[in-house]
């Protein structure tokens, strides 16, 4: 396995851990179901239990109906209509007990996009406090976590990318995303090991 380490130095007190949409919706047998996601579970958990003050969680929340969504997400939502918040169990949505016991102290903000940046609020948080780097975990490496990765390069944040804090249903990808930051955003992106990240955080 590759490891690039943390090339740009140690992680000091503007660091903020954001841990993307590790939530029922996804652990468990559900139609879109994160085979990894309980095998990713206990790394993460390494990194919140370190610093759950400094920790930060998304939920993806689906519309009550594919009608409340606009353009193309409308047609995504009827694609899926049976895991729109009106059709599911309602306790999909919360975020996996391993992790969710770490709230308080660590913060939960809640999307309906794709980026951690689309939840309202998480923007100004990290410019009231300070926070200049991202330590990201999460799912999917390829959709959401990518999604929010890339926001947070073109905002200019240091990008800490946990290469076993992020899971998918698909190795292929994740595995492209993994090279992909290596090899065109290194200076942008750092991929690091868990024990890596929480040896560099002190």
């Amino acid at each position: 396995m590759e490891r690039d380490g943390l090339r740009h130095g140690p992680l000091g007190d503007s660091v903020l851990h954001l841990c993307i949409d590790m939530q029922e919706l996804f652990a468990r047998e559900t139609p879109w179901h994160v085979p990894w996601a309980h095998r990713t579970a206990p790394s993460i958990r390494r990194v919140v239990r370190h610093r759950p003050e400094r920790t930060a969680f998304t939920r993806f929340l689906p519309p009550e109906t594919p009608e409340d969504m606009p353009g193309a997400w409308r047609r995504f939502y009827t694609r899926w209509a049976e895991m729109t918040r009106g059709a599911i169990d309602p306790t999909w949505l919360e975020l996996v007990p391993v992790l969710a016991e770490f709230v308080p102290p660590a913060l939960v903000f809640d999307k309906h996009g794709y980026s951690a940046f689309t939840a309202p609020g998480l923007g100004r948080r990290l410019r009231e406090t300070g926070i200049d780097t991202l330590i990201v975990t999460g799912g999917e490496t390829d959709i959401c976590v990518w999604a929010t990765v890339i926001g947070a390069v073109d905002r200019g944040y240091r990008v800490v990318l946990a290469a076993d804090g992020v899971c998918s249903t698909s190795d292929a990808t994740h595995e492209s995303l993994l090279h992909l930051c290596r090899s065109r955003f290194s200076q942008q992106i750092e991929v690091a090991w868990i024990d890596e990240i929480v040896d560099a955080w002190r």
